[in-house]
């Protein structure tokens, strides 16, 4: 694991900390800090370095929810203007005490771009991010993961898996930085598409409720660029604060359901894991070019 994950829990200071915050489980605004101060020795090493957005639920789920883009007035970190010229920065995590005072301000979700800072126009990831419609049973979800992967296979691309903790799954495919945004979101497009012909009762490409009813939509628009996804160990704001678990894909077949693991679950999870689900993860850098050109996509097209 990086070298971000040995950091230290930071001390708490949290106002209003009996505040619940999902009234559903009872948790509070104290409980989601430290989840994310305990959390933070596994979650820095997916957010270190990389821009991020934040939904916040200051009031809790009863109330106002939002996403937020820029850390402007929040007192939170921001990336380095300089990086991306003419854009507001985006959120930057790379400390406990990043998340301990985001918590503080309410942030519930942390969702994070496929491009580090310091190659902000390179993505060194693709997000395949499965999305069930109505009248999907989990069964059917977790089987439309396994085709992804292996579709992705004979593409010659490893990829990783992990809960959403809320309704979907998430295929990832670490990459090296060397295609641009315009490059990764055509092939991962692509990919979506060939399987919305291939297996068209299964899966869908287009998005909108009427659209995926009893199929699943593979959103491959989170490839774009300033495109977020929840990033792995980030809390839910939704009932229950259900996190978004990596996990091995032997794993699959006893997961019960996307919210397996909470706030107030998860890290004892993590501390009884034998090994790293993920290790490989941390190594891979794959080349995306051969990928496109055996689906025929060509670069700036």
């Amino acid at each position: 694991m990086p070298a971000a994950a040995r950091s230290r829990t930071p001390t708490l200071k949290i106002t209003h900390g009996e505040r619940v915050i999902d009234p559903a489980s009872g948790l509070t605004k104290l409980d989601l800090a430290r989840y994310y101060a305990e959390v933070a020795p596994w979650i820095l090493p997916h957010l270190e370095d990389r821009p991020a957005y934040v939904r916040r639920a200051p009031e809790g789920l009863g109330g106002t929810v939002f996403f937020q883009e820029h850390p402007e007035n929040t007192g939170l970190r921001g990336t380095d203007p300089a990086l991306w010229p003419g854009h507001e920065p985006a959120f930057a995590f790379d400390s406990p005490g990043d998340l301990v005072a985001a918590a503080q301000l309410g942030v519930v979700e942390i969702h994070t771009w496929n491009s580090t800072a310091g190659a902000i126009l390179l993505p060194d990831r693709m997000i395949f991010d499965l999305d069930p419609g109505d009248g999907v049973p989990w069964g059917l979800l977790r089987e439309a993961a396994l085709l992804v992967r292996a579709l992705l296979d004979e593409l010659g691309l490893a990829s990783w898996l992990k809960t959403t903790g809320g309704k979907g799954l998430h295929v990832a495919v670490p990459l090296r930085p060397e295609e641009d945004y315009p490059a990764t979101n055509a092939f991962s497009r692509a990919v979506v598409q060939h399987m919305a012909r291939t297996i068209p009762r299964r899966f869908v490409a287009k998005s909108g409720a009427r659209n995926r009813v009893g199929r699943i939509f593979i959103d491959f628009l989170r490839n774009g660029q300033s495109q977020s996804t929840c990033e792995a160990l980030s809390a839910r704001a939704r009932p229950g604060l259900g996190v978004a678990m990596p996990v091995g894909w032997d794993e699959l077949p006893q997961l019960t359901g996307s919210a397996h693991w909470t706030i107030a679950t998860a890290v004892e999870h993590l501390r009884r894991q034998r090994a790293d689900p993920w290790a490989g993860y941390w190594t891979s850098r794959q080349r995306l070019r051969p990928a496109m050109q055996t689906l025929g996509v060509r670069p700036g097209v």
